[in-house]
């Protein structure tokens, strides 16, 4: 078994709404510590999601806990496994991945109906427990995702929330081949990725965002049509002419603000679908009561997704399907790195190195 630090360097908010600490003297729970189906990772990179920040703030109506270790797009190597652990799926050198979903029983209604994320022991990665801005990692045997060969470390890391995320929502969306699919916030984290599932789904794909780089990220990666939110002067007439009138078939909206939801109902044809994904901090999702009715638009709830979702996202980006467009920077850029996402100005994602 490798050497294992008592200490480690880790990004903590101390109290809800502080600044992020970056410390070197953050604990690591030792092997002989480890509960039995409890791992501990040595982590070789994390992603940053607008998760992350709202997590940081503590804005979002569930509270997360303080002092608090965020980040949960982590990929690393088993390094240990704790004693009397049963029926292990991985092992101790194995490359996984963490997710959002740090932990689920697997056994209460939810989790038997695949609906992991919503268990009722559920514990959040980088909100209710620990998560991967740090070098070394407890996690649980059973939730992991094994990352298979032909992807990069820091392509699964994003693949494992920003991926499996919008690839679930497409999956959910029942959208057919060479139907629109809308995608407010196309070329964000998220975004990018939401592009190339689609196309992988055979969809047709409508981009909303602004600016000359987002817009050729999405035109290079497949997108259909632009549409600079900033410029247009009419999102709904603007989709509802790309689409021959009826408007698109689905829209998933990863954008953290409520005007991505409010067009959607309109631009949407009859029987269309709104796959809502992202999460303004507090916002209402407000929609014509009587043209949702109408027009038979279904809205759902897309939030993450479960296990099966997520080794399958990992492995159609392993396949060469999906790339994921990053940037790679130090742990101590993570401040600097939620100014630039609260202000809009990344494109695809930021990957932190440990």
């Amino acid at each position: 078994m490798a050497s294992i630090p008592k200490v480690q360097r880790a990004a903590v908010v101390q109290s809800t709404g502080s600044a992020v600490e970056v410390r070197d003297d953050y604990p690591v729970k030792q092997p002989d510590e480890l509960a039995p189906g409890e791992c501990l990772i040595r982590l070789h990179c994390t992603g940053v999601c607008h998760t992350d920040l709202h997590a940081a703030k503590g804005d979002w109506p569930v509270p997360p806990k303080v002092p608090l270790v965020g980040g949960h797009e982590g990929v690393g190597e088993i390094v240990a496994i704790g004693k009397n652990t049963s029926n292990s799926p991985v092992k101790v050198g194995d490359r996984v991945g963490i997710k959002w979903i740090a932990y689920s029983c697997l056994n209460c209604e939810n989790c038997l109906k695949g609906l992991e994320q919503n268990c009722a022991n559920v514990k959040l990665s980088g909100y209710t427990t620990d998560g991967t801005f740090c070098q070394y990692l407890v996690s649980w045997v059973n939730c992991v995702t094994p990352v298979p060969d032909g992807i990069d470390s820091e392509a699964a890391a994003s693949i494992l929330c920003a991926g499996v995320t919008v690839y679930r929502a497409l999956k959910y969306s029942q959208s057919l081949p060479h139907e629109w699919v809308v995608l407010p916030g196309a070329g964000g984290g998220l975004g990018h990725l939401a592009i190339q599932y689609a196309k992988h789904f055979g969809l047709r794909v409508i981009a909303i965002d602004t600016g000359e780089e987002k817009r050729q990220l999405c035109e290079k990666l497949g997108a259909d049509a632009w549409i600079d939110f900033k410029t247009s002067s009419d999102i709904v007439a603007d989709v509802k002419k790309i689409t021959g009138g009826p408007g698109a078939h689905a829209a998933v909206v990863t954008a953290a603000s409520p005007s991505g939801y409010t067009q959607a109902v309109d631009y949407l044809r009859e029987g269309g679908r709104l796959m809502a994904v992202g999460l303004p901090a507090d916002a209402k999702l407000e929609a014509s009561i009587f043209f949702t009715v109408f027009k038979n638009i279904q809205i759902i709830g897309s939030y993450v997704g479960n296990r099966q979702d997520a080794v399958e996202a990992v492995r159609i980006a392993a396949a060469g399907k999906v790339k994921v467009y990053y940037a790679s920077k130090p742990l101590s850029q993570l401040t600097q790195t939620y100014e630039d996402m609260s202000q809009g100005k990344i494109a695809g994602r930021v990957i932190l190195t440990m």
